[in-house]
């Protein structure tokens, strides 16, 4: 009967692990969900190093250029 009560309020199963993981292994909904591996997305597109201090530089290139022209 403490099962019951446990598993039909979610807060009790915070303080039962235990049974969070038996529900988990008995529930058939989990078994048949796909799972994949997703890569994080957060990333930096530019390389640390040589060509972004190259990028910056051309940046800065192209920036004075723009300003000389509009003077």
């Amino acid at each position: 009967m403490t099962t019951l009560t446990s598993a039909a309020n979610p807060f009790a199963l915070l303080l039962d692990p235990q049974t969070v993981l038996a529900s988990i292994e008995r529930s058939e909904r989990l078994v048949r969900l796909h799972s994949r591996i997703c890569r994080p997305l957060d990333k930096p597109l530019l390389p640390a190093g040589g060509k972004a201090q190259a990028t910056k530089a051309f940046d800065r290139e192209i920036d004075d250029d723009v300003s000389d022209d509009l003077n």
